[in-house]
């Protein structure tokens, strides 16, 4: 039973995938918003729903180091594991925009401002308060930046809210929903097969939680949006270090081990880094992508090495 669920989930994840990227196509047609403000914002946030109800649930029950350790984790999944697969199987599929020139800073300053605030061993709610407006200026940012009118007339014809809104609507419920089971029917899976459940939680939920990132990026490298693709990772990341942790945050102090961390951190801080070099050098090829794999496989082993010396 529990691989059929999986089966179901991983197509309703996929179905709901087709669904955002078709509709936010339609979305950027009518506003003639570019592929990659529509990924690193509408389908971003989107995506980063499960980080954020999985680290804000951690925060109300006093578990914000959970908080945490998954926007660590799911950053490290978002380039290394999304993007490595993604270079890896399509080849060159990178965007057009200049990335680096324009978001490179988005790209690097949450996270500095992570371990500055992380520093004192906890993030507060004032902290809290900065990640919320740094993802509003953002926002604003990209939409003073992309942003252009479009002709009523000529939008009329094929555009209707109310359509686009259920479509989307459905789309986002179905990779969340997918996620959800995705994680559940793995989960008994796993037990099924006698995998540790210390390592069932702990790699399950970084994974799920970047599932619909993955999906996503998947159908729009099909669809040969690699705009999107990027724009995708750069604002989700960006999402969990303001939106997730900020949200996380008002409900109760995140409390920030460094010791315990650090290498959690390090992955994270090098998959930035790694993600910032990429778009400088626009090495968007396979050979970039067993790089980002690279890098997920040593933080996999090591994360399975704490349960198996």
């Amino acid at each position: 039973m529990e691989y059929l669920i999986f089966t179901l989930a991983m197509g309703g994840l996929i179905y709901g995938a087709n669904l955002i990227i078709g509709q936010s196509e339609r979305i950027a047609l009518r506003f003639g918003v570019s592929h990659f403000v529509i990924g690193a914002t509408l389908i971003a946030l989107g995506t980063s729903l499960p980080e954020m109800a999985t680290s804000i649930s951690a925060s109300l029950q006093n578990r914000g180091e959970m908080a945490v350790a998954n926007v660590l984790g799911s950053t490290t999944f978002n380039v290394g594991l999304v993007l490595g697969l993604i270079f890896f199987i399509g080849g060159n599929v990178g965007p057009t925009r200049d990335i680096f020139k324009r978001d490179s800073p988005w790209m690097l300053f949450p996270f500095i401002l992570f371990l500055i605030m992380a520093y004192d061993g906890a993030i507060g709610v004032a902290d809290g308060i900065i990640f919320l407006v740094l993802m509003g200026a953002y926002v604003v940012f990209l939409g003073k930046e992309e942003l252009c009118a479009a002709s009523e007339e000529v939008c009329a014809s094929f555009f209707r809210w109310k359509i686009s809104l259920f479509w989307l609507f459905l789309g986002f419920s179905l990779v969340m929903g997918g996620a959800h089971f995705t994680i559940q029917s793995a989960t008994q899976i796993a037990h099924g097969l006698g995998v540790t459940p210390w390592v069932i939680s702990l790699l399950l939920i970084a994974f799920g939680t970047s599932l619909p990132e993955l999906i996503v990026s998947l159908v729009a490298a099909k669809k040969g949006h690699g705009d999107m693709i990027v724009g995708n990772i750069v604002g989700s990341n960006f999402a969990n270090f303001t939106v997730v942790l900020g949200s996380a945050a008002l409900f109760g102090p995140l409390h920030v081990n460094i010791g315990l961390y650090g290498f959690d951190i390090l992955c994270a801080g090098a998959a930035t880094v790694m993600l910032v070099f990429l778009t400088a050098s626009r090495l968007y090829t396979r050979p970039a992508g067993v790089a980002l794999l690279a890098l997920f496989a040593l933080m996999l082993i090591n994360t399975l090495g704490h349960f198996f010396p």
